[in-house]
């Protein structure tokens, strides 16, 4: 486990290229399973969750070339499916989340998959009913096996296309129902599927694959099931939360900087909501420009009632950028709510926040009201411990803004989602220590 050090009060200056999309790259390398031939995957961000699903597909038997520092090939032309009902593969999959996503690949293309209790962050309860229920109505059976604490999936007459209307716009539940129901006999009709630019990047390459999908981007989706896939070359979007993350710090620390190449199209309503806390965004190109200001002001809804931010399906906002939007409002000028609907144990980490000086009220474990300060009580510096990754970088964005010297403990979270983000932020001004405890 490592703790950061930062040193807070230090403006960034220059240019940063967001990494590639992390959600992105956890559906796409799991589709490399749905087909004997090579996949390449350009873009890929070297962090944490991303290099052990890649290690896990090795595991499995899929040929792992890295290409260059951010493209490997795939190739699942030999999978051992007997790894899947070892212990090793029973515990590695229950450390990472994303590998949920192996069961519709491989119940689509070998009638078996196995399926353990998913780890990933401590924000909730995150249930995996709209994938089991997905797959089941493409007539795949789930036992669950008490011993592993895992379930089996079997489709020994293979998978039939259907209708389905999912309770839950699950990015993940409509990403394993598609990649199954792509190999599929038949016609498999999706409502209520979740369409966030990640999944539709999904849904991009499933189709340069071989596959037929309509409806791309909206939440209908029809698929026509083919027999096989062929392999193809793919692009990461960047990462929009990395892109909201460095947002962030720009406002936090009157900071003057450039994201590059941020694919502004497929941002969503992120750059407009950071315009309502008072945030001046500039677009050049593809490139966004945070000028450096002294202080930003919240806006108030045209009735004059409090600005409230809650996160919603796409095209909504998206969860993981709500951590940052309320340690933003902390220094800003004005109040707002923060609704954190989907989890209900994200807004914990606020108490150290409070700690640093922010006037947060935890009203409930979904909702908290920040009275923005205009800098006039500037957060002091604290020791924290990151519960998550986008927890972690809040309490970042806090650290790199207060007065004195922070510790944040447990970085390993921090790292599953930012690649190298502490040697990215020193090269344009930031002064953040690693130190391995």
């Amino acid at each position: 486990m490592s703790t950061f050090i930062v040193e807070g009060g230090h403006p960034l200056h220059g240019e940063i290229t967001p990494q590639g999309a992390k959600n992105e790259a956890l559906q796409v390398l799991c589709a490399v399973l749905l087909t004997p031939e090579r996949v390449v995957i350009e873009n890929l961000p070297d962090i944490l969750d991303i290099n052990n699903l890649i290690s896990m597909l090795g595991d499995l038997g899929v040929k792992v070339e890295k290409l260059e520092p951010h493209t490997y090939a795939f190739q699942s032309d030999s999978i051992n499916i007997d790894y899947l009902s070892t212990p090793e593969y029973i515990k590695k999959s229950a450390s990472l989340r994303g590998s949920v996503m192996f069961a519709g690949p491989l119940v689509a293309r070998f009638g078996y998959a196995v399926l353990s209790k998913p780890g990933g962050d401590k924000i909730g309860r995150r249930r995996l009913d709209t994938h089991f229920i997905g797959i089941n109505k493409l007539g795949a059976d789930f036992d669950y096996n008490p011993e592993r604490h895992a379930y089996e999936i079997h489709a020994g007459s293979g998978l039939k296309g259907t209708y389905m209307l999912l309770d839950e716009a699950s990015v993940t539940g409509t990403a394993n129902i598609i990649m199954a129901a792509v190999l599929a006999e038949g016609v498999t009709t999706i409502y209520n599927a979740a369409c966030e630019p990640y999944l539709q990047q999904l849904c991009k390459m499933l189709v340069s694959m071989g596959a037929k999908i309509e409806g791309i981007g909206s939440n209908l989706l029809t698929i026509t099931g083919v027999t096989s896939l062929h392999g193809t070359t793919h692009r990461l979007l960047p990462d929009m939360i990395e892109v909201g993350s460095f947002i962030g710090m720009a406002a936090m620390t009157g900071s003057d900087i450039t994201l590059k190449n941020v694919s502004y199209g497929d941002l969503g309503i992120m750059p407009d909501s950071f315009k309502r806390l008072g945030i001046e965004l500039q677009l050049s190109g593809d490139d966004i420009i945070i000028p450096a200001r002294d202080c930003y002001e919240i806006e108030t809804f045209m009735d004059g009632s409090i600005m409230t931010f809650a996160d919603a399906p796409w095209p909504g906002l998206s969860p993981d950028l709500l951590s940052v939007f309320l340690v933003v409002a902390t220094q800003a000028r004005g109040s707002v709510l923060i609704h954190q609907k989907m989890f209900e144990s994200r807004l914990f980490f606020v108490d150290k926040l409070i700690d640093m000086g922010a006037q947060i009220i935890l009203c409930d474990p979904h909702r908290a009201a920040v009275i923005g300060s205009g800098r006039l009580h500037s957060l002091r510096a604290t020791n924290m411990v990151s519960p998550d990754i986008r927890a972690g970088i809040a309490m970042l964005i806090a650290a790199m803004s207060a007065r004195g010297t922070s510790s944040i403990h447990n970085i390993d979270q921090i790292d599953r989602g930012y690649e190298n983000i502490d040697k990215r932020l020193n090269e344009i001004g930031a002064h953040i220590m690693r130190v391995s405890n």
